[in-house]
């Protein structure tokens, strides 16, 4: 196959099989060694249409609100849960320097609209509190105005898109092995008619 012709895809799979450590090395890493029985255990590492789902759920949840080590939190978390690593570790990357900002706005507002804040106070104190964070530092607000807000709206965001990504995953699997079988199909009877 030459290079012109590689999809996107090849490409990702490409790359991720050149970079991505093998088993062999993590089972010689000095970090991994005293556990890498349970973190090497092949059910992890197969992709299969309960763990894959999985995976994606718990990436999306260590990616929101983990804010360092998403990728070691995932790796941990998929013990109990049994998910599918390689899924949960790629899936940490929905949060990055592009992507965190708008959602940590996005989170903002929708706890602020599910505190009801606009109506339990009079008047319009997200105006006055983003004058003060304006004059006082936007640390200094987020720790005392927006956090409760935040936290909520990330906690909701959260759980809405790891539910999303769990059901995206599960029926992108469904439609994936639905294509093979398909495919499998016709070559069947290509074959039969020759």
């Amino acid at each position: 196959m030459t290079a012109r012709a590689l999809t996107v895809w090849q490409r990702a799979a490409a790359w991720c099989h050149r970079n991505l450590p093998t088993r062999e090395s993590l089972e010689k890493s000095r970090l991994l060694r005293p556990f890498a029985h349970r973190v090497l255990a092949p059910e992890l590492w197969r992709f299969t249409r309960r763990s894959v789902p999985r995976g994606v759920a718990l990436g999306m949840v260590t990616g929101i609100l983990f804010p360092v080590a998403q990728i070691p939190f995932s790796a941990m978390l998929a013990l109990p849960s049994r998910a599918n690593i390689p899924a949960a570790a790629l899936t940490t990357f929905i949060t990055n320097p592009v992507t965190t900002p708008p959602l940590w706005v996005l989170a903002y507002w929708i706890g602020k609209w599910a505190l009801h804040l606009d109506r339990a106070l009079p008047g319009d104190p997200m105006s006055k509190a983003a004058q003060d964070a304006a004059q006082s530092g936007w640390m200094q607000w987020l720790m005392s105005d927006a956090a409760p807000a935040t936290a909520l709206g990330l906690l909701i965001v959260t759980a809405t898109l790891s539910l999303t990504g769990y059901g995206l995953s599960a029926l992108g699997w469904r439609l994936w092995i639905a294509r093979k079988w398909r495919h499998r199909h016709v070559r069947h009877h290509i074959d039969e008619a020759s």
